[in-house]
């Protein structure tokens, strides 16, 4: 694993940052989220940074979400980028809310209202190609230069996923925490395996000693489960590098005959006759229970780390432990997705940080400068150092914890996975997510050739559909 900074230089560039100046900052965003001496910092960096040039006239950008960029919602101070967008532009966020089911619909009413929307979030994969073919979206390459210094590093990216030649996911960055492995390190040493953190380092996390880790300790009679939750699928696909549905040539394609799906489908299978699914198995019931990798009676619970991305030691009301350290225990830890054996490399279920440009958006050059933001918080090793700190201060992680998330998010970057199967269209997500006829169904007791055959022919045409258009 690829040594990044230690905690103790993290925590002395946060220090720094309080201490800049001493007397304080003559910035105007004084809200809670973060202390003026850390804005007073975060200012300085920004205004000598070189990439980031010009001013805007138009400062306010309007923002689509079901969640606010502006809010530490999960107890996270103000995000270093937009307090970079803040101070180097006096740039504002203004966030129209609307739940996650109804985004498209209201982003649609809102578009047609001439309401001005600039952005939206395509981190979630369901946003392309479909929003650039029903002219929800338009094209950035006016406003970003991906040949830039700024850009350099995920021009690759955003060149692998142009429609009709034109760039409309603008990609800040590929992360790997879409979907992590979390255990507990006193359960896996009282099973008396290695613990699965070294086994990474050593390169020796792979599928073969998960499910061997798996079959030792499931022993539903005595209420201990296996793998937990409802992203495990989706994340052990990935580990393949083969999406379900890529893009090729600018051509939408299906891969859901390649020999790579086969082969962890299959193994999804064999993990579920062998009890290492616990969900619906014994008295697991259909619900995730977290808490039992705290409790010692769970061995994996594959999900984001949002999940651990908030208060370590938070209480309700009533002052009982609410936060990830009460789930998960004191003694928890992550790594990524386990390794395909076969694979030509490690590849991980990864995240996009990334955003579509809005048709009838006002201000375009507001939205790319707020991306520059993001990239330069990126690129520049002080601000990124204020950002790391976040972690540590705001949710209690380990330098080890911040060593697995950064060496996860280059993996990302290195060998990026972007499937498209929730881009295209809802009757295609539908029928291919499915968990009785899909590509879930392995997990849950249905052989792959079964699945395969009923999923093949229908796919294909929706594709043809869509590429036709």
């Amino acid at each position: 694993m690829r040594k990044w900074r230690s905690l103790s230089v993290i925590l002395a560039a946060a220090v720094f940052a309080f201490a800049a100046g001493g007397c304080g900052s003559n910035s105007k965003y004084t809200d809670q989220a973060m202390d003026e001496q850390t804005r007073a910092k975060v200012a300085s960096l920004a205004a000598e940074d070189p990439n980031l040039t010009g001013e805007l006239e138009n400062k306010t950008i309007k923002w689509l979400s079901d969640w606010d960029i502006n809010e530490g919602a999960t107890g996270k101070t103000t995000p270093t980028d937009l307090a970079v967008f803040q101070e180097r532009y006096g740039g504002k966020v203004e966030w129209y809310e609307c739940p996650y089911e109804e985004r498209y619909d209201q982003l649609s009413r809102l578009i047609n209202a001439d309401e001005g929307i600039d952005f939206f979030y395509a981190g979630n994969f369901d946003a392309f190609p479909k929003g650039a073919i029903r002219e929800m979206f338009v094209p950035y390459d006016d406003y970003i230069d991906l040949n830039s210094e700024l850009w350099a590093d995920v021009k690759d990216i955003n060149d692998s996923i142009q429609w009709k030649d034109k760039h409309y996911m603008a990609v800040t960055q590929m992360t790997g925490d879409n979907c992590a492995i979390i255990y507990n390190r006193d359960t896996v040493r009282e099973l008396g395996f290695e613990d699965p953190a070294e086994l990474y380092a050593k390169g020796e996390w792979n599928w073969d000693i998960f499910q061997e880790m798996l079959e030792a300790f499931v022993d539903v009679d005595n209420q201990k489960y296996g793998l937990d939750g409802w992203w495990f699928e989706t994340g052990l696909s990935a580990t393949t590098g083969v999406p379900y549905i890529g893009l090729e040539d600018g051509k939408l394609v299906s891969n859901l005959s390649d020999s790579s799906i086969e082969r962890v489908q299959n193994l999804m299978y064999d993990l579920f006759i062998r009890d290492c699914v616990a969900i619906g198995v014994g008295d697991f019931g259909w619900v995730e229970k977290p808490s039992y990798i705290g409790e010692g009676k769970e061995l994996f619970y594959p999900v984001g780390l949002w999940s651990l991305e908030t208060s370590a030691n938070s209480t309700d009301a009533d002052g009982n432990p609410t936060g990830w350290k009460a789930t998960y225990g004191e003694n928890c830890m992550f790594v990524p997705m386990p390794r395909d054996p076969k694979a030509d490399a490690y590849y991980i279920p990864a995240s996009m940080d990334s955003y579509c440009f809005v048709k009838g958006g006002k201000n375009p050059e507001g939205v790319a400068k707020y991306l520059e933001c993001k990239r330069a918080t990126l690129l520049n090793e002080d601000i990124k150092a204020i950002g790391d700190a976040q972690f540590v201060n705001d949710y209690a992680w380990t330098e080890e914890m911040l060593d697995m998330k950064h060496s996860m998010d280059e993996m990302a970057m290195e060998h990026p996975v972007i499937d498209f199967k929730n881009g295209v269209t809802t009757d295609l997500t539908t029928l291919i997510d499915d968990n009785a006829t899909g590509i879930r169904a392995s997990g849950k007791g249905t052989l792959w050739n079964e699945t395969l055959s009923s999923l093949k022919d229908p796919v294909q045409m929706m594709l043809d559909e869509v590429n036709e258009e």
